[in-house]
């Protein structure tokens, strides 16, 4: 996937385009996010909630893996873990993701947060299932193996 099918990739996604994230950059081994906070996006303290960044974590790794197979293959989240270091209050939150491995049923990958100040604000791990069958191309909907022609 190019920088233009990644980022199309990205906004594919409601619940990416209601938090506002946008991709940033592209890695060899993974991709940078970010988000903008907002009001509605704060906690009851006032700062980033938690399922911010959470969302970002999963998309984050999910758009890698979506980049390394070309769009083609069906992935589900079967395991996310974050910690988190110290509060967002204003600005962005960028989530840089890893891939550590590619596997033929499971890929996973770490994410680094930061803040507009480069401060480490948090870390996760997700853990992605590749699931039988492809995507196909015009309609990047799931096509089921047994419906593929050969």
């Amino acid at each position: 996937m190019n920088l233009r099918q990644t980022r199309d990739f990205v906004t594919r996604v409601p619940f990416n385009t209601l938090l506002g994230m946008r991709l940033r950059r592209v890695h060899r081994d993974g991709v940078t996010i970010d988000c903008t906070l907002r009001d509605d996006l704060r906690n009851s303290v006032g700062v980033a909630h938690g399922g911010v960044t959470a969302t970002m974590a999963d998309a984050a790794v999910g758009i890698a893996i979506q980049r390394h197979f070309g769009g083609k293959r069906r992935i589900a989240t079967v395991e996310l873990k974050i910690n988190y270091f110290q509060p967002v209050k204003e600005g962005r939150i960028l989530a840089r993701s890893h891939l550590l491995r590619v596997g033929s049923t499971l890929c996973v990958g770490r994410v680094e947060f930061t803040d507009d100040h480069r401060r480490p604000v948090g870390a996760a791990t997700v853990t992605y299932m590749l699931i039988d069958g492809s995507v196909s191309a015009s309609s990047a909907r799931p096509v089921p193996h047994r419906l593929r022609r050969s």
